[in-house]
């Protein structure tokens, strides 16, 4: 396995790739504690790595085997952010997902201490003391599906009537270019596309306050960070 480069920062959330890593950076700018996290795809670790799911779940292991091995390793911890994907297209789904962070995690001593049925995310615990491990799946911890759904979720009142015109042009699309699992996709580049700002990419929506920050799944989303980073 590919060793990762040397870690340079003590917090570390991992996600997918280069959009995703760009709208968690820009929403960690929010947060007390965001100078000391590194948001990184496994390409940004690994430049030999590619990015997406699987190839986040080897820099994990990776991860999480360097920081045991630092003797400063009680002061590292680690959030990662995958999609569930669909299941019903050839993709793990939430559940697959899930049992496979688990198994890999369990070989390092991390074992699950929350539920996610409440859609606030998954912890994982060690039983030499290390800081708390964090998963968050796409959408919502509970269904099916990707970031693109979880800004759906998350849409700022004001920007409903804008984004409902969006799903509308999208849906009266004949013949549909994409795949039905890229549906929330197209959805959300379209609005993006009709902002003032457009062909920017995902981080946009926090940036421009685009997103509903009292919107449960958005606050269950800063309250699990919070939960790992400043614990850490």
């Amino acid at each position: 396995m590919a060793e990762a480069k040397a870690i340079d920062s003590g917090k570390i959330l991992l996600v997918e790739g280069d959009a995703d890593r760009n709208l968690f950076a820009q929403l960690c700018k929010g947060l007390p504690f965001s100078p000391e996290i590194r948001v990184a795809s496994p390409r940004d670790l690994n430049p030999k790595s590619r990015d997406g799911k699987q190839a986040v779940l080897k820099q994990t292991v990776i991860l999480l085997k360097q920081f045991a091995d630092l003797e400063t390793g009680s002061q590292r911890c680690l959030a990662v952010v995958i999609d569930a994907d669909y299941k019903a297209e050839g993709g793990l789904g939430y559940q697959k997902t899930v049992e496979q962070f688990k198994s890999i995690v369990a070989e390092r001593g991390y074992l699950p201490v929350s539920d996610s049925s409440n859609n606030r995310g998954l912890i994982f615990q060690h039983s030499d003391g290390l800081p708390d491990l964090g998963l968050w799946v796409m959408p919502n911890n509970n269904s099916d599906g990707m970031l693109e759904d979880w800004i759906k979720d998350c849409i700022h009142p004001d920007e409903k009537p804008l984004f409902t015109h969006a799903e509308s042009i999208v849906e009266a699309l004949n013949p549909k270019r994409f795949k039905p699992i890229h549906l929330s996709k197209a959805e959300v580049a379209t609005w993006l596309a009709w902002q003032e700002q457009p062909g920017h990419g995902l981080y946009l929506t926090v940036k421009e306050q685009l997103l509903d920050a009292d919107k449960p799944l958005y606050a269950d989303l800063i309250a699990w960070l919070k939960h790992i980073f400043e614990k850490g």
